[in-house]
């Protein structure tokens, strides 16, 4: 069984595809040092590197030309960088109300990708398609070849009625990934097997197996604990930041000193926007904390600006994030998320690309004076579970380039299920109906 891979990065989720039994023939990859990275993994598919509005016919041609049994498999992540509620609202009520329908680059173009992805699977009409995105996708609205307004999920069954399937929203903590993670997956058949499991089960995705509390029939959710907590410990200074005799991608960053104050007064799952007053003839434990607010009309929200940096009772300066102008002390922009310690006994925040820099999202650890190590970076997003080598050319690839790698790929866990159960959907005989499982 044979797939194609569109948009593969670093081939990533590729890993779960891979360790299903079915090999990826075809990738493709805009960005050259990742696709070097998903070659040296997948040393026998071919790689096309570059845009694929360019590459898509060569793609089609390649494997018409190289392969002669039907393709399984059409695996594609495009990226979809999404936009505003307000937005789309605007570009949605210019559309109805007649207006001249423009493309307009504030709208990313990217979100147009889908429709090259869409060509191909027109032309080599894979048994399977498997589209993973962000959420928000299934609300994207994008300009169609005839400049007609769709979300993306309505493009995608306006030209592929011969498929049959669904989009859903899924949390990867639900099948065992030690991470709060929503994605929007399509799952789609042509086949006559695949038709008939869908009339009966309405999905295609494996049940999940997970839950937040112990259940007959679910385990409990993977906490951060679970995946994490008997590592070596690390502290982000110099000489203690890095344990490369325990693995060679457990190393974080070095803070400077301001930030490693900030952070060590942070307790477990509080951020160090919420910081109390640290003099010790003080010590007050009641200055306001840190919040945020929602714009109704646009759906934005945005830190608040009033959050207190003197301490209310003693007037010291509490140990919050501050910038320094002109001899002025003030309070760092940042959301309720940023400088903030994970929880122990909770899945991870979704990690993201930038899960090694101190002001993002819940990535602070939840006791040690650091953020995420590589290698914890890998655990939580179930990399480490497979086979992948980061060596380029006898070096290792570049951290910034593995950062990122993690970042943005998808679990390939919740890969590896998903086409495990499309392959057992295959093999099912009338005799043995495949369950939902």
């Amino acid at each position: 069984m044979k797939a194609i891979s569109l948009f593969s990065s670093s081939g990533i989720g590729d890993l779960g595809i891979r360790e299903s039994g079915v090999e990826t023939v075809i990738a493709s990859e805009l960005i050259p040092e990742r696709a070097e990275l998903f070659s040296l993994n997948y040393p026998n598919a071919k790689m096309f590197c570059g845009d694929i509005w360019k590459m898509k016919n060569d793609i089609i041609r390649h494997y018409k030309t190289n392969y002669n049994d039907k393709l399984f498999l059409l695996c594609a992540t495009p990226p979809c960088q999404g936009m505003s509620l307000a937005g789309m609202g605007k570009m949605l009520n210019d559309y109805r109300s007649g207006k001249q329908p423009k493309i307009n680059p504030k709208f990313d173009e990217r979100n147009r990708l889908i429709i090259p992805t869409i060509d191909i699977i027109k032309e080599l009409k894979p048994q399977w398609v498997i589209i993973e995105n962000v959420e928000n996708m299934k609300n994207t609205l994008i300009y169609n070849e005839k400049l007609e307004l769709q979300t993306i999920p309505d493009y995608i069954f306006s030209r592929l009625k011969d498929y049959i399937g669904s989009c859903e929203v899924v949390n990867v903590a639900d099948y065992g990934v030690p991470q709060f993670r929503k994605r929007l997956i399509t799952i789609l058949t042509r086949t006559a097997k695949g038709k008939r499991y869908f009339a009966k089960h309405g999905s295609f995705l494996p049940q999940v197996t997970h839950a937040k509390d112990n259940t007959p029939s679910q385990m409990p959710w993977v906490t951060v604990r679970d995946a994490i907590g008997d590592l070596p410990a690390l502290d982000a200074v110099k000489g203690k930041s890095h344990q490369q005799d325990f693995h060679h991608l457990h190393s974080v960053p070095v803070m400077d000193g301001k930030k490693y104050k900030w952070i060590s007064q942070a307790p477990e799952g509080k951020s160090a926007f919420d910081n109390q007053c640290s003099n010790k003839d003080c010590l007050y434990q009641d200055n306001p904390t840190h919040g945020s607010k929602k714009d109704i009309d646009s759906g934005v929200t945005t830190p608040l600006n009033n959050t207190p940096l003197y301490c209310a009772k003693c007037g010291a300066l509490l140990p919050r994030p501050y910038v320094v102008s002109k001899g002025d002390y003030r309070l760092m922009k940042g959301y309720i998320s940023a400088y903030k310690r994970m929880w122990w006994d909770e899945p991870a925040s979704t990690i993201t690309t930038r899960f090694q820099f101190v002001s993002s999202d819940n990535n602070v650890h939840p006791e040690q004076n650091r953020v995420l190590s590589l290698y914890e970076g890998t655990i939580l997003q179930t990399i480490s579970e497979y086979e992948y080598n980061w060596m380029i050319n006898g070096s290792e690839a570049k951290l910034g380039l593995i950062r990122d790698t993690i970042g943005e790929s998808v679990p390939p866990k919740v890969i590896e299920l998903i086409t495990n159960k499309i392959v057992s959907i295959s093999n099912s005989t009338p005799n043995t109906p495949t369950q939902r499982t």
